[in-house]
């Protein structure tokens, strides 16, 4: 069916899609965007050589992360409803950027991602990638009944993911989608899709767990010199 580039995190979603592109008769390539975030980048390439990508491409867009992104939204004081703080939505255009240049460096008619179809994510990579390739055809399994009706959530990815040898870092007890970059890092899916819900012991990384935090407050005071 010809060449995707998968926009591949290594985690359960894009680990199976790999799998299943493969199944459908495409030759994958794999993209991962190194943009701050906590990972072994050779393991990970070893995966999805391992799962079949005919190539990996782990990209350090870091620094155009910051430059032409967090800073210029940092700068706009951008708030999503003038209140809660971009992360992932800032990482999502950059990360299709690269995307969209892989799959013309490869001649790629195709280019995929694994964001859900309830989801933001999906937009801000598709509109991303038209804007830069109009030309470009974007697979998306999340929308695609052959892909959502198979795999009604992630259960039956784990099922999937056992059947087919696929290691992938979620449990049914931790099943959790987490998203992390030089910004931020987030988590959903499990308990956490109820807001009533407290995020569960062990989810912290960037901060101590409120509930093991000292009483006292610290003080913090910042001088600026020039400025």
């Amino acid at each position: 069916k010809g060449t995707v580039v998968l926009a591949y995190s290594g985690g359960l979603d894009t680990s199976c899609i790999l799998v299943w592109l493969k199944e459908q008769g495409y030759d994958v390539i794999a993209y991962l965007a190194n943009i701050g975030q906590k990972e072994d980048f050779e393991a990970a390439r070893k995966k999805a050589q391992g799962l079949g990508a005919k190539k990996v491409y782990i990209e350090n867009i870091s620094k155009e992360f910051v430059e032409e992104f967090i800073w210029p939204a940092v700068q706009a004081n951008a708030l999503y409803e003038d209140r809660y703080l971009l992360g992932t939505a800032l990482a999502r255009p950059c990360i299709a950027r690269k995307l969209v240049e892989i799959a013309q460096r490869e001649g790629a008619q195709y280019v995929a991602h694994g964001a859900t179809g309830k989801g933001n994510d999906q937009v801000r990579f598709e509109l991303t990638c038209y804007a830069l390739c109009p030309k470009i055809k974007v697979i998306a399994p999340w929308r695609l009944p052959e892909f959502y009706q198979r795999f009604p959530g992630r259960p039956e990815l784990m099922d999937y993911a056992k059947k087919h040898g696929i290691p992938v870092p979620v449990t049914p007890q931790t099943p959790w989608s987490m998203d992390e970059n030089l910004m931020h890092i987030s988590y959903e899916a499990g308990i956490l899709e109820n807001p009533k819900n407290q995020a569960p012991p062990g989810l912290y990384t960037k901060t101590r767990d409120p509930a093991n935090a000292p009483d006292a407050p610290d003080v913090l005071e910042i001088a600026f010199e020039r400025g």
